[in-house]
């Protein structure tokens, strides 16, 4: 497996990719179906210097993602990291979430604020992540979600 920047042209693969993974945990349709706006991945913002997404590639198949948007001087956010189903479990997220976050502490930030779906809230304890509260839902109004922050140590 290997992690490259990903590019515009693979958005669609990406949200559906996103779609999929979300779908994973058994969410009813027409939850998912609110949820698509916020798991789509917008082609004109890839590749910018505030928003960067990065593919996990084996054998030349994507099978996973992540973004992270710069949200203020010392902060990126983790926009999102999703797996295909059939990879869950098998180290993919973990390396993925190491990416991010070597990749924002190289840039000088100091922390990598997460907002987990409550199925993922163990997978970022794990990987360091302290909860620092909720927030709420982009997708469903009055959804509370966990919130979380890595502290990042910079060079």
């Amino acid at each position: 497996m290997r992690i490259r920047e990903a590019i515009p042209q693979e958005s669609n693969c990406l949200s559906a990719l996103a779609f999929r993974s979300k779908g994973h945990w058994g969410y009813a349709n027409e939850f998912m179906v609110a949820c698509r706006r916020e798991l789509t991945v917008e082609p004109s913002r890839l590749g910018t210097d505030d928003y960067q997404c990065f593919v996990a590639v084996d054998r030349e198949e994507i099978i996973g993602f992540y973004t992270v948007e710069r949200v203020s001087a010392n902060s990126f956010e983790l926009e999102a990291l999703f797996v295909e189903p059939e990879h869950i479990g098998r180290g993919v997220g973990r390396t993925l979430i190491k990416d991010a976050t070597r990749r924002v502490s190289a840039l000088g930030i100091k922390r990598l604020i997460i907002q987990s779906d409550p199925h993922a809230a163990q997978f970022y304890i794990a990987a360091g992540a302290v909860e620092v509260g909720m927030r709420e839902s982009g997708s469903v109004p009055g959804r509370q979600l966990p919130l979380f922050e890595i502290t990042l140590a910079t060079s």
